[in-house]
């Protein structure tokens, strides 16, 4: 385990670096969006790199809806056989536009398993970042105070 929880504790709040670290480490997560007042989830490939996320996207109704609100969460898990963790973010997403910003995106890491053409980079800057880390087990049962 790469993380201390003090006195056993099963959940441990994690810094942003520890955030940040996680999902350096990770492949996939969840983009959360909102168009004409119906939120959608969408699984997603994703990079993490100098306090940014980036996505690869074909044209569609997940490209549509962030160009109409561009306030997104995020959210990336991980699942071991006794540990997991959980980070969510909360930002603004915009399509990148430059071949400079294109390649800081690249040099991420993203890369989408799904082979269909992705034309479109996503850049998501957080307005805020949390975690949680899990000790995994079996519920304690509660106490019969009869």
């Amino acid at each position: 385990m790469m993380f201390t929880h003090a006195d056993d504790e099963p959940v441990l709040i994690l810094d942003e670096d520890q955030c940040w670290k996680l999902l350096g480490h990770s492949q996939h997560g969840r983009l959360a969006t909102a168009f004409d007042g119906v939120p959608y989830i969408t699984p997603v490939n994703h990079g993490a790199s100098n306090e940014r996320i980036y996505l690869r996207s074909a044209a569609g109704s997940k490209l549509s809806g962030l160009t109409v609100n561009p306030k997104v969460a995020f959210q990336s898990d991980g699942i071991l056989s006794d540990e997991a963790w959980s980070v969510i973010i909360q930002g603004t997403a915009r399509i990148l536009e430059t071949e400079a910003e294109i390649k800081t995106a690249r040099a991420s890491g993203v890369d989408p398993w799904v082979q269909t053409l992705k034309d479109f980079w996503i850049e998501i800057t957080p307005t805020s970042i949390s975690g949680r880390h899990f000790i995994l087990g079996e519920q304690p049962e509660q106490l019969d105070e009869s």
